[in-house]
């Protein structure tokens, strides 16, 4: 697939998903979404990539929401399909992808944008963004996971509030209330992100998977069978050849060389 609505990189086990419609504030509409689909599934397949950034281009704006001509045109059966296709499904996909996931912001994060940075395992934003589930403003309510994501994260009256006014925080104010991990200035937002990617791509991983779906798990189950879960998840991972790996070099005062095996 030819990509003119993102811009898609692969290097050193990290792939980098940016949206580039910087002129529409990086407004999701159907053709970026299907390139943004297209772009997550050869992340999913390719064995050499550890770790995806999802980032906007222009410095102004992250994603700002769906495209409103768009949205705004569909019939119910056809906002139906939308949701279980290219929107609330293709967030599900950032979400379940078997590979850890980093939202880098930079200026706008709202409504649709926010839920596909809900979606992703880890947000760092520079210290000029904002966010908002502004949806509320136009007489319906995000569809696109925002009304589960947001208050797994930031708690049911928290996310009340947000969703309920269609309010939009600055930064500081995000990373107050757990909606994002990290806050830096705009120049050192790449850098911060690469840095951390880098981390996470040197571990194992079957580790990172199997963390990842033990974590999730446990979003949805008791406290009791969540431990159960990790502790078989746990005896997994004893099977593998980067458990051995890792052992060996933590007693041979070495950094390990991880294979995914």
């Amino acid at each position: 697939m030819e990509y003119r609505n993102i811009i898609y990189s692969k290097d050193a086990g990290i792939a980098h998903i940016r949206v580039n419609r910087p002129e529409k504030r990086n407004a999701l509409n159907r053709e970026a979404r299907l390139e943004i689909a297209d772009a997550l599934e050869d992340t999913k397949k390719d064995t050499d990539v550890k770790v995806l950034i999802l980032s906007g281009a222009g410095g102004k704006s992250f994603i700002a929401g769906s495209d409103l001509n768009e949205l705004s045109a569909f019939s119910p059966l056809q906002l139906e399909n939308f949701l279980s296709t290219l929107g609330q499904h293709l967030y599900t996909q950032f979400a379940e992808l078997e590979k850890p996931t980093i939202a880098m912001i930079q200026g706008l994060c709202l409504g649709g944008g926010l839920e596909l940075a809900l979606a992703c395992d880890i947000r760092i934003a520079s210290d000029d963004s904002k966010f908002g589930q502004p949806e509320i403003l136009l007489g319906i309510i995000p569809g696109g996971g925002g009304t589960q994501r947001l208050t797994r994260l930031v708690g049911i009256g928290l996310a009340k509030e947000l969703i309920f006014t269609g309010a939009v925080i600055d930064a500081g104010e995000a990373l107050r209330i757990g909606l994002i991990n990290r806050i830096c200035p705009p120049g050192q937002l790449e850098q911060l992100t690469s840095e951390m990617a880098a981390r996470i791509s040197k571990q194992s991983p079957l580790a990172l998977k199997w963390a990842k779906k033990s974590i999730a798990m446990g979003q949805d189950i008791s406290l009791s069978a969540g431990l159960a879960y990790e502790a078989m998840v746990e005896c997994l991972l004893f099977t593998s050849k980067d458990r051995t790996e890792g052992m060996k070099a933590f007693f041979e005062k070495r950094s390990p060389s991880f294979s995914g095996e």
